[in-house]
């Protein structure tokens, strides 16, 4: 007795399972990568997309006219046999007809031989003796007194369909395509059938064709047309690939060369061949090149002297400032004794001779800055003690213009490897901007930290920016309102350097602002000199900052405006967990 083998065991299945799942994935990421690049040398080849392009379409038409080429071929010889069977049958009925017309009834005995007669002589007018016709005579309505006749001898009853006999017995000729067998090999057949009229009713005439040699020459025609297509399709192809190779080669050329200009190599041109259009683009393209690199040229040594013009006049201007400082502040001194507008004027002169004395530190620092001499002396610090300098520092202007401070700081230290000059001359910049356009209201400094990053974030509530203004802020000399009266009487360098500042760093120093609703400035640094900023401890959009669209949603606050590098930033207002609020005023 049989027995059948053991199941497997499900260690042996869960193997087969994870083998097959290997399988497949190893397969599905193999075409997964063939996609790829096959998709990538779609997009990135202008030569493959037109070659494929002139291929496809090529193709489509091609084949278009092939098929109906050879259903034309097919149609004529199919005519062509038609026609030449149709004769035959007439011919064939007349003569069958004249033969059967003694006879009135379907038992007289000479009627089979005459039948069989008939049926011999028309096979043999077949002027070709091989072509494989068989005729056949046939008496459906008197089967047993008539039997059926074939020249040469075959079964045609499978090939003479009961549609066809139907409309035969109406006495109508027709004619219908059939496959069968009557010799050794299957063949497809022109079956065309005739009444034939008698004395005692009608009998029937077919002639079966075979249709193999129109076959033959249909296969023949259509291999032929097909051939032709393919030929014209990789003919078309080979032409698109060199007429576009021939296009394309010199504007890989060109961009090549564009791109070696781009990264500074201005002596680099064009092959000039010949004078067609091409040609004319290579030259246009090395004359553009040639007025780029004297344009260049030109404006780099504008820029040079023009750095070089005011670092020597702000270490030219130091003696002469020298100079003055000491006799204004000589008459600064003595001030009490002279006239109230002698005074006056005095104290003007001081205060003007410290702006002065700023704005040439300011722009010193900025040619040092153009020049690219600027150094950053990293090292761990603490930076809530900086922003605690800044804020002590500008406590009395603040007072004056009756702007209260806030602090919303960590109450563990910050830690971070920054140059501790410039951070602190940044956020002296960004504090008394916002002092200066306070208008009154509570100006609010924030300071965050992640494992990356730092941040710090002045907000005010003054007048805010217009649109655009977030950008235009840290230009050089650019002021919100010309007319507006200034407090601090600055430079206008203070936010253009400290953006050097923040770039110096590696960090960010970015803007955003509304129209009555304030402006707030982010500064982002990275905690480790060096590393490369991805995100920011803090929001730049303020979290009561208005939404246009109607306010807070879902239960919290939310803020929009523009994010990192202008993007539109718009989600949840950051929480202060851990963090604790100063006020000074």
């Amino acid at each position: 007795m049989s027995t059948s083998p053991p199941p497997p065991s499900p260690s042996a299945a869960a193997r087969r399972s994870r083998a097959g799942g290997e399988l497949w994935r190893a397969v599905s990421g193999r075409v997964a990568r063939v996609v790829g690049r096959a998709h990538q040398t779609w997009r990135r080849s202008l030569q493959v997309r037109v070659v494929t392009i002139t291929l496809v379409a090529s193709s489509l038409l091609v084949g278009g006219f092939a098929f109906l080429i050879a259903d034309k071929i097919t149609t004529i010889l199919l005519d062509s046999a038609r026609s030449d069977v149709r004769q035959r049958v007439t011919s064939g009925a007349n003569y069958a007809a004249k033969q059967v017309s003694f006879y009135g009834q379907p038992q007289e005995a000479q009627l089979q031989e005459t039948i069989d007669g008939t049926v011999n002589y028309l096979a043999g007018g077949d002027p070709q003796q091989t072509s494989g016709v068989v005729v056949a005579i046939t008496a459906d309505d008197y089967p047993n007194d008539i039997q059926t006749r074939t020249s040469p001898s075959a079964n045609v009853q499978s090939l003479i369909s009961p549609e066809l006999r139907a409309a035969i017995a109406d006495g109508k000729v027709a004619s219908q395509i059939r496959t069968g067998r009557l010799t050794r090999e299957t063949t497809k057949y022109l079956v065309y059938g005739s009444p034939v009229p008698t004395r005692f009713g009608q009998i029937e005439l077919y002639y079966l064709v075979p249709l193999g040699r129109q076959d033959v020459t249909a296969a023949d025609a259509r291999a032929t047309v097909v051939a032709t297509g393919v030929a014209l399709v990789i003919l078309l192809g080979l032409l698109a690939a060199l007429v576009t190779r021939l296009v394309v080669n010199p504007v890989r050329v060109a961009a090549r060369t564009a791109q070696r200009l781009s990264a500074g190599l201005l002596d680099q041109r064009m092959v000039v061949n010949g004078e067609d259009d091409l040609a004319l683009l290579a030259a246009s393209f090395n004359q553009m090149a040639t007025n780029l690199q004297r344009q260049i040229l030109r404006l780099e040594e504008m820029s040079r002297l023009q750095r070089r013009f005011t670092s020597d006049v702000s270490h030219e201007l130091r003696t002469p400032l020298t100079t003055v400082r000491m006799a204004a502040d000589l008459i600064f001194a003595e001030r009490d004794e002279f006239d109230p507008a002698v005074a006056r004027s005095a104290e003007l002169l001081q205060a003007e001779l410290d702006r002065f004395e700023e704005l040439l530190t300011d722009l010193l620092e900025i040619s040092r800055f153009d020049a690219g001499f600027a150094m950053l002396d990293s090292e761990p610090t603490d930076l809530v003690p900086v922003v605690h300098r800044v804020v002590d520092r500008l406590a009395g202007l603040a007072e004056r213009v009756g702007v209260p401070i806030e602090l919303d700081l960590p109450g563990t230290p910050v830690i971070a490897e920054v140059d501790p000059r410039r951070v602190e001359r940044v956020l002296r910049n960004l504090v008394g901007n916002a002092v200066e356009h306070g208008e009154a209201r509570p100006v609010l400094i924030t300071l965050g930290i992640d494992e990356t990053a730092v941040a710090i974030t002045v907000r005010d509530h003054g007048v805010g920016l217009k649109v655009g203004e977030e950008k235009l802020v840290f230009n050089r000399f650019w002021r919100a309102d010309p007319s507006r009266a200034r407090q601090t009487g600055g430079t206008g360098l203070g936010l253009s350097i400290s953006l050097e500042d923040a770039r110096l760093h590696g960090g960010w120093l970015e803007a955003w602002g509304a129209p009555g609703q304030g402006a707030q400035f982010r500064l982002t640094l990275p905690a480790r000199a060096g590393d490369r900023l991805t995100t920011s401890p803090l929001r730049l959009v303020p979290a009561d900052a208005a939404l246009p669209f109607g306010g807070p949603r879902d239960g919290g606050p939310l803020a929009i405006g523009p994010g990192t590098g202008g993007a539109l930033a718009i989600g949840p207002a950051p929480a202060g967990d851990g963090q604790r609020t100063e006020v000074r005023s």
